[in-house]
């Protein structure tokens, strides 16, 4: 039978999810209706592309501020208040584009930037730290949640959009109501992540307690403005970010260019292109609901190096052969290799729960400036030799971030928390028999 704290560690778990899924159904709300919005602003692709490089800068000035958030205000309110800054960001944004005043929607998703970078930020902190109290692999599947969410309102969007329903209707009703959904889902963080100054504290090995003992090392971790900077100064954080960089940039890539890539580059209809989309998004989301099982088997650095493998030859098969058919088997590759990064970066960020929030913070600027710099560069780079092959210009962060993906493994000084499997464990020189009290504490959750 469950212990009462087995039971909150599992409501905690599917609160998280939840929180992912509403994130993916807010950005796709906005995303799903760039039609529409396009239409109302009579804007031509380029200025829209400019438009909406103005909410990637909001997510990228705020991310480095979101590990102090995080631990001012606790996961929960920190969560909690920037949904409530997306859901006013967007819809600012949709009165902008009824009012026909492009500065209100450039605005609008500014705020909007805003409040999905701090939002992100701490659901990945909440999930890292609900991860570790279970004992098992489960932040690839919150990322699944994310995609899932996107689906869900891209379903929703296509019925307004059907139904001739404006903009400035739908997106308002439904970020509204995800912003109720937000607010019951974070009432079930765990508390010990929660609070202002929260302390983070590992599972001991009695009956999967809390161990108290562990609560004054926070003295000893520098946090506010002092933590944030020393963060920056860490090599395995910034190899880790560099990880979570080339994730990025290979499902980036993929999100913004494989549809028109296919369509242009086979000569075939939109359609072909929508279910090539389809194909990488299915790829990525399945790979990261089962994932999780390879992740505790073989461990990070192991399954990191089968999705870097993955990448590439999805990309080289895609970007280089041309036989349709022979392509999407490559965008199969390319998703499945593209989906594990960025959540087991956010997992080896929060390692040491006391140093968490300014290393996940660290680590997600780096990797949302993927998004920022990627588009751009890609679109530039096809001009010249067009879609297919300027993604072939992914591989070399792919290969970069091969490079480094031992900085991935579980460190050895980790304190709180942290259940690595084997593999890992050898790869940082650890001897797997030595941690087995410590494994059994973290799995008792």
């Amino acid at each position: 039978m469950a212990t009462d704290r087995e039971v909150l560690v599992r409501r905690a778990s599917a609160a998280v999810f939840v929180v992912f899924v509403l994130s993916g159904f807010n950005f796709a709300s906005w995303a799903s209706r760039l039609p529409a919005i396009r239409d109302g602003l009579g804007y031509s692709p380029d200025k829209m592309g400019i438009l909406l490089l103005v909410g990637s800068v909001g997510s990228l000035l705020a991310l480095p501020l979101a590990g102090i958030a995080a631990e001012r205000l606790g996961t929960r309110r920190a969560v909690l208040l920037f949904a409530v800054v997306n859901a006013v960001g967007l819809t600012i944004a949709s009165v902008g584009v009824a009012v026909d005043q492009v500065v209100v929607v450039g605005l609008g998703l500014a705020v909007f930037g805003v409040g999905t970078g701090i939002w992100d930020a701490a659901m990945n902190l909440e999930g890292a730290s609900v991860e570790q109290r279970l004992g098992r692999t489960v932040m690839p599947r919150y990322h699944a949640g994310f995609s899932f969410g996107t689906v869900a309102a891209a379903g929703i969007a296509a019925l307004a959009a059907g139904l001739h329903v404006p903009v400035v209707v739908h997106i308002p009703i439904a970020v509204g109501l995800s912003l109720v959904a937000v607010a019951f889902a974070v009432r079930h963080f765990l508390a010990e992540t929660s609070g202002p100054h929260a302390a983070h504290v590992a599972p001991s090995a009695r009956d999967g307690e809390i161990d108290a003992t562990a609560a004054p090392a926070v003295a000893d971790a520098p946090r506010g403005a002092r933590g944030a900077l020393a963060a920056w100064l860490e090599p395995r954080t910034l190899l880790i970010g560099l990880v979570v960089l080339a994730a990025a940039l290979t499902e980036g890539a993929a999100n913004d260019w494989v549809s028109l890539a296919v369509v242009d580059g086979f000569d075939v209809d939109h359609a072909v292109g929508a279910l090539t989309f389809g194909l990488f998004v299915t790829a990525m989301t399945t790979m990261r609901w089962f994932g999780t099982s390879l992740l505790d088997r073989f461990g990070r650095v192991a399954v990191l190096r089968l999705c870097a493998g993955l990448a590439l030859v999805g990309l080289l098969t895609f970007g280089l052969s041309s036989v349709l058919p022979v392509a999407l088997v490559g965008v199969l590759a390319w998703g499945a290799g593209a989906a594990l990064g960025f959540p087991v970066g956010m997992s080896a960020a929060s390692d040491d729960p006391l140093r968490a929030a300014a290393r996940v913070s660290v680590v997600s600027t780096i990797g949302y400036s993927a998004f920022l710099a990627g588009p751009p560069l890609l679109g530039l780079l096809a001009q010249h030799v067009g879609y297919r092959h300027a993604l072939l210009a992914i591989t070399i962060p792919v290969l970069l971030g091969l490079l480094v993906v031992n900085a991935a493994a579980p460190p050895r000084d980790a304190t709180a928390g942290a259940v690595p499997g084997d593999a890992d464990r050898r790869a940082v020189g650890e001897d797997p028999a030595s941690a087995v009290a410590d494994d059994r504490a973290g799995r008792a959750v």
